[in-house]
């Protein structure tokens, strides 16, 4: 079964037969935390840095910002029967998503991998694996049998070309 964990949300599961996937990280950054001696797993997809930026949205929707969403993860993954001195914990995302050519003024992407790494530093955790920066939007998932965190990179549709030359599109995914 694959359940999608949706911007600015978190899903933390026991069942083996599960595996959690997240979309369109572009500056979002997607957290992917595993017990592998109790199996279970969590995934966030947080957007933002810092929920003071926003108290009240992050009473609201705690997910969407890294401090108060990772917190929240942590502390689901700990009632879902996890210890924290097994946590496995990937991160993905953190793109710089400027049109091309243009400054990344707001730097999302890098503020959110800087906050995440504080977090973690803060807290005593370290990251196990990461694939963080860039320019292109990332698919996170991870599986809750084994926690295999998987990472793909590839566009949906990417450009082929047909027999006469001319450039089709076809999806990446399919074929």
């Amino acid at each position: 079964m694959i359940s999608v964990v949706g911007v600015g949300e978190l899903m933390v599961s026991s069942d083996r037969q599960e595996t959690l996937i997240t979309y369109a990280l572009g500056s979002c950054l997607g957290v992917a935390v595993y017990d592998p001696v109790m199996h279970v797993g969590g995934l966030l997809h947080v957007m933002l840095p810092l929920s003071k930026a926003d108290p009240e949205k992050a009473k609201r929707r705690p997910g969407m910002y890294i401090d108060s969403g990772f917190e929240l993860l942590l502390n689901q993954m700990v009632d879902a029967g996890a210890r924290s001195g097994n946590f496995i914990i990937s991160v993905a995302g953190g793109a710089s998503m400027r049109p091309e050519g243009g400054d990344d003024y707001f730097k999302i992407g890098k503020r959110n991998f800087i906050t995440f790494r504080k977090l973690m530093w803060k807290n005593n955790f370290m990251i196990s694996h990461q694939d963080v920066g860039g320019s292109r939007s990332r698919t996170m998932s991870v599986r809750i049998a084994d926690g295999l965190v998987e990472v793909n990179k590839k566009p949906i549709a990417e450009p082929v070309a047909s027999p006469d030359g001319s450039r089709l599109y076809g999806s990446s995914l399919f074929g």
